[in-house]
């Protein structure tokens, strides 16, 4: 990789999310992420559900051609409109990490188990 852990997960994601959060009050004619805020929960949710079929598609074709780069740019999308989410909510990236960081080492079935109802 040519970025470190600690730069791809805080740095780039921090200046994404305080880009798609200084949009939130932005002309949504000149912005495509002020244009999802004008729409609503439904706008953002309907991009993140084609953005994870577009990821899911994209990783079945990789299994078959073997190239994994379509992937790639999926995720991405995907993590943005993620991101977008996050800001709907006033949520962050770093609460996000938290959380990932509060999980890391104990078993999926058992932090699940634990989670409030």
């Amino acid at each position: 990789m040519s970025t470190d852990m600690n730069d791809a997960s805080g740095t780039i994601l921090d200046r994404v999310a305080a880009t798609i959060e200084s949009r939130k009050g932005a002309d949504p004619a000149t912005s495509y992420v002020a244009k999802l805020f004008s729409k609503g929960d439904d706008a953002i949710l309907k991009k993140i559900g084609e953005e994870a079929t577009e990821t899911v598609m994209a990783a079945k074709d990789a299994r078959v051609s073997g190239d994994g780069a379509k992937v790639l740019y999926e995720v991405a999308d995907l993590w943005f409109h993620s991101l977008v989410l996050l800001a709907q909510f006033d949520l962050s990236p770093q609460q996000v990490l938290d959380e990932l960081a509060r999980r890391e080492g104990v078993s999926g079935i058992a932090e699940k188990a634990a989670r409030p109802d």
